[in-house]
């Protein structure tokens, strides 16, 4: 249908337009390709930046954003700003909306009133009186000379108006023959010569972008069996069973290790730190001397068992007396 439909088209067409297509699409098509891979390259990098980098920081700058800007101006809103026009509103409610309301009701009514009367008996009634007997008949007198000089003016521009008619006639005449005869039919060639261009970049855009499209996926399948797969058999095939390896091997008896003799430190801290503890209250008992309930606490705190390094509970014999 599609190819019916074109020769349809072609022999609707002049022999221009037949003449000028393949050469202006084959042009347009060497100058096209480039610039749609450029255009594609651009494209897949853009949406890389944009997945990889533009939107993280993005999210980090609206959240460092909210943290600097508008948590601590949303908190002087309600903490601060809120209470202060509260506070202001009830200060301009008691000090100036009341002694208004007062001042109102008390002074400037009376005295609006007392304006009123006197403004009635020393401006209206001298306005109207000057209305009556001498602007009304000085406007009567003033639109009668207009509706004249209205008359006189429009006869006038009459005449205008039809010189400039005929004037505008002579000379439009031969700007609409240029027109009709010079201007239109060269419009109607480079239009059609302009359609062909459009529509031999357009073809020539869509081409490209196959181009493009086979190119980026050859380009991908390269990187893919030439990068990421080597990348994934190394791991599974050497840095994978080293890991475990190290992992059985190195570290977990190095961990173990480091377990124990942080046990076997622990138990000895502790064994000297009662060895020290039984050495201070005998020093104090002989220099002190005298039995007695404070004696009888010190060798109940003394007594206790002593690990030794090797794991076993080793009891401390009190010292005789």
């Amino acid at each position: 249908m599609d190819l019916e439909k074109s020769r349809e088209e072609q022999a609707g067409e002049g022999c221009l337009v037949v003449a000028l297509r393949m050469p202006v699409r084959i042009v347009a098509l060497v100058l096209v390709v480039p610039v749609r891979m450029v255009w594609d390259a651009l494209v897949v990098a853009g949406r890389f930046l944009n997945g990889r980098v533009f939107r993280p920081v993005g999210r980090a700058l609206a959240w460092v954003g909210r943290a600097v800007f508008v948590w601590p101006f949303v908190a002087l809103w309600r903490w601060v700003l809120v209470p202060l026009g509260a506070a202001l509103r009830w200060l301009g409610l008691v000090m100036v909306v009341v002694p208004a309301g007062w001042l109102y009701r008390r002074v400037l009514t009376p005295l609006g009133h007392a304006l009123a009367w006197l403004g009635h008996r020393l401006l209206v009634v001298p306005s109207v009186w000057l209305y009556r007997w001498v602007l009304t008949p000085v406007g009567h007198a003033l639109a009668w000379c207009g509706r004249g000089f209205f008359a006189v003016a429009s006869l006038l521009v009459a005449g205008i108006a039809t010189a400039l008619y005929w004037t505008a006639r002579v000379l439009v005449w031969p700007v609409a023959a240029v027109w009709r005869w010079v201007l239109a039919p060269v419009g109607r060639v480079l239009a059609v010569v302009a359609r062909e261009v459009g529509a031999a970049l357009g073809h020539a855009w869509r081409v490209a972008g196959y181009v493009s499209l086979a190119v980026g996926r050859a380009l991908a399948a390269f990187f893919r069996w030439t990068v990421v797969e080597p990348a994934r058999w190394v791991y599974r095939t050497v840095l994978a069973p080293v890991g475990h390896a190290v992992r059985d091997v190195v570290l977990r008896p190095v961990a173990n290790a480091a377990r124990s003799v942080g046990r076997i430190t622990g138990d000895t801290l502790r064994s000297v730190r009662v060895t020290v503890r039984q050495v201070r209250q005998d020093v104090r008992r002989a220099l002190l001397g005298g039995p007695g309930t404070a004696g009888k606490r010190d060798d109940q705190a003394v007594k206790g068992a002593v690990v030794s390094p090797g794991g076993r509970d080793e009891r401390i014999p009190l010292a005789k007396r």
